[in-house]
């Protein structure tokens, strides 16, 4: 009886750990990254890499051996605490392409399809350099202190009122982001309104502004 018992116990726990794998294994796909340090619409690295997520943690783990892990935060999909517990944000940018996430000083884009390092070269050609996509953007002057502004990207959101502050710059917020619009320079910057992190930071001229 005894012998018995034991090779269930050893059956269920083979069961178990294939089961296991298999899970892992699903939850993990060979894709293509490329790194963006924040504010530059150029990549420094390009390539290969592994992408995983379980139970709503993300892995990012580059060909030349950095890592990043996202634990998810917050009722909101798409926040995230990195290794180092600073913010990080998750866009869809890409579409079905692949996912952006934007981090405490830097971008990283990860493509599912993982060509052309799915070849024996890993090296980059000189067409995989992408610009960073520039949210769509609508501002509506209400008054000479107030300016409805509308900014998506992606998953990302964000509708309502710039108040003046000084001089020509204008300043809005909602529940997670803080947005700052300098009328002189034409520059747009979003950030984290507790942690500071930057998620955007572009020109939008007078002439792009449209009607809301």
């Amino acid at each position: 009886m005894m012998n018995v018992s034991r090779s269930l116990l050893t059956t269920t726990l083979a069961i178990a750990s294939l089961s296991l794998a298999v899970s892992v294994k699903a939850d993990t796909v060979q894709a293509r990254c490329d790194v963006y340090p924040k504010g530059e619409d150029r990549a420094t690295s390009s390539g290969p890499c592994t992408f995983s997520q379980r139970q709503g943690v993300v892995g990012i783990q580059l060909q030349n051996g950095k890592r990043y892990d996202l634990v998810p935060v917050g009722n909101n999909p798409g926040n995230y605490r990195d290794q180092n517990g600073k913010a990080a944000y998750r866009q869809s940018g890409l579409g079905d392409k692949g996912q952006i996430y934007r981090l405490a000083t830097e971008s990283i884009y990860v493509y599912w399809d993982p060509a052309p390092y799915n070849q024996q070269s890993t090296q980059p050609t000189p067409s995989t350099t992408a610009k960073s996509p520039t949210p769509v953007t609508y501002m509506t002057p209400k008054s000479a202190n107030e300016i409805m502004v509308q900014i998506t990207e992606g998953e990302f959101r964000f509708r309502g009122p710039l108040r003046r502050t000084s001089g020509n710059k204008f300043v809005g917020e909602d529940s997670q982001v803080r947005v700052m619009y300098d009328k002189d320079t034409s520059r747009v910057v979003v950030i984290n309104k507790i942690t500071g992190t930057e998620f955007y930071n572009y020109f939008f001229s007078t002439a792009k502004e449209g009607e809301l």
